[in-house]
Order: C-alpha cells, then structure tokens, then sequence
C-alpha cells in the first residue's frame, strides 16, 4: 500500500533548533504516546550531542558500536538487553513500573537465563543436578500485605551452578534444567527446596557490552544470588533476587540489581551445609 502526504512547509535544519525541527515533522495522526515518546527521545538525544559536543569521528564509533552489539545478538544472547543491564536503564524501567508499598517484595532484572517450561517439583526436592555445590536448603512464606499466607503460589527458581554459569550456557556439559525447578505453594504459604549456595560470575563480556565496560574501568561481576518469579492469581508478580548476604561484589553489582531488602542470610544449617530464609510479600492487583 502506498501513503500519500500532504506537501507542508517546514524550518530549515540549524544546530540552535534542531529539536524543534525534528519534532515538527511528526505527523498530525501520530499516537499521543508514540509522539510523546520520540519527542522527548529527540529532545534529550539532541541535548546530549549538544551538550558534549559529540564529534563525527565520535558519532561514527556509537553508530559502529551499535553495529556491533545487534550482530552479537541471537536467540540465545541479547546484546542490547546487555547494554540496557549495565547502563542502569533496565532497573530503572523496572522501578517505574513496579513502585510497591513499604513492606512488599521489591523487583529486580530478569535476567537472560530464565527458561520457560522448568520442571514442577514437590516442596523439598532438590534442583542441583550435576552434584556439585554447596548444598543449600531455601526456605519461607508468602504472605500478602497484611499478613496472611496465600496458598496456589507458583515459584520459578533458577540459579548458576558452582562454576557459575547457567545450564542454557552449557548445553551438553550441564544436565537440562540443572538449578532450576518451580514448586507450588499449599495453604500456609510455605515453600522449601534445595539447591546450591549460589556463586558469584561475571555477564558475559566477550562482545561490545564487555569493551566498553573495559573501557570505563568496570567489572562484569554479579554478586551470588538465586532467581526467583513469584505468581499468583490476583496479585502482582514479583520478579527478583535473594542476594548472599557478605558477597564480595553486593556494593558494585555490573547491573545494579542489589537491594538491601533483597539481600539474604545464609547460615548453618542442621541437617544441610547451608540455609536460607526468605519470606516473599505479595501486593494486590488494583483495577
């Protein structure tokens, strides 16, 4: 199909107002949201280049760079998500969009590990596959705000393993599945696996992302921490991570995913190496 447009008259290019001759060429039909978006994209993505004046050889290393970064991406690695990870925007796109009350569970980043379709187990089994680790037994209660267990919660965990890397990257070295299980919780909320002390690693640092974290003097490292999606029918889902208290790199993580409330105690346990309790708050859906 082919658009036609009305001939318009518009301002000439000049550096002193770039933006507003940008904006202007925005259709009078474009989406309020559209045009609120690429109107301030535009806005700011001016100011920047103004504001540091970004030279053509400077320009041309970004465009490069860009390149780069979706050619390093495919179905198993997403370059940019990286990028988004490491430059703070994918926490802050998700501190707006899940703002909670004092007391509920606080989100953090996804990751690019999670898998759809992990096996469900019975409370109390054990995740870790592949025998190594240190055994370690989690262990809590969903509640809601005011205090009541909910019962029918689904809880998808994952985490590396002592090597610290995800089974997804390790195919053929790592069982399918391995530190990765979804349990349901009953009617006291309570939920209980076993799975590994969770260890440090760094993101992957072999592309773009990694030069330019190089670049900056920075570190690819996270600190340990077990992964967990927590759902439930009439309540937000809470998409976090229980972080190991005293970990080397809680101050620095590469992706800024650490909260303090998010950070775990682990401790000796009696009938396992290690224990960790964590209880989960789950907040209402509102209309």
């Amino acid at each position: 199909m082919t658009e036609t447009y009305e001939t318009e008259t518009y301002e000439f290019f000049s550096e002193a107002r770039s933006e507003a001759v940008v904006n202007a060429r925005m259709g009078a039909d474009v989406s309020t949201r559209l045009a609120q978006v690429m109107a301030s994209l535009v806005k700011h993505l001016h100011a920047f280049a103004k504001d540091v004046e970004l030279t053509q050889e400077e320009w041309g290393l970004a465009v490069d760079f860009l390149t780069r970064t979706g050619q390093m991406s495919d179905g198993n690695r997403q370059e940019f998500i990286l990028l988004s990870d490491v430059l703070g925007l994918s926490m802050l796109v998700d501190a707006i969009n899940h703002r909670r009350p004092s007391g509920a569970t606080e989100n953090t980043v996804l990751g690019p590990f999670h898998v759809a379709g992990a096996p469900h187990y019975p409370m109390g089994s054990n995740i870790s596959l592949d025998g190594k680790g240190e055994s370690c037994l989690f262990i809590g209660q969903v509640r809601d705000t005011d205090g009541s267990p909910i019962a029918g919660v689904q809880i998808d965990v994952w985490c590396d393993n002592a090597d610290g890397y995800y089974d997804v990257q390790q195919p053929g070295i790592q069982p399918q599945w391995n530190n990765r299980g979804i349990f349901v919780t009953g009617p006291d909320g309570h939920y209980e696996f076993r799975g590994i002390r969770p260890v440090a690693y760094p993101i992957p640092d072999d592309g773009p992302v990694g030069q330019m974290l190089a670049a900056l003097h920075r570190h690819p490292n996270r600190p340990a921490h077990m992964h967990f999606l927590v759902s439930a029918p009439g309540f937000e889902t809470i998409v976090t991570h229980t972080f190991v208290a005293g970990d080397q790199w809680l101050n620095s993580d590469a992706v800024f995913g650490v909260k303090t409330s998010l950070i775990a105690s682990i401790e000796t346990g009696t009938d396992t190496a290690w224990r960790s309790h964590f209880d989960f708050v789950m907040t209402r859906k509102t209309a």
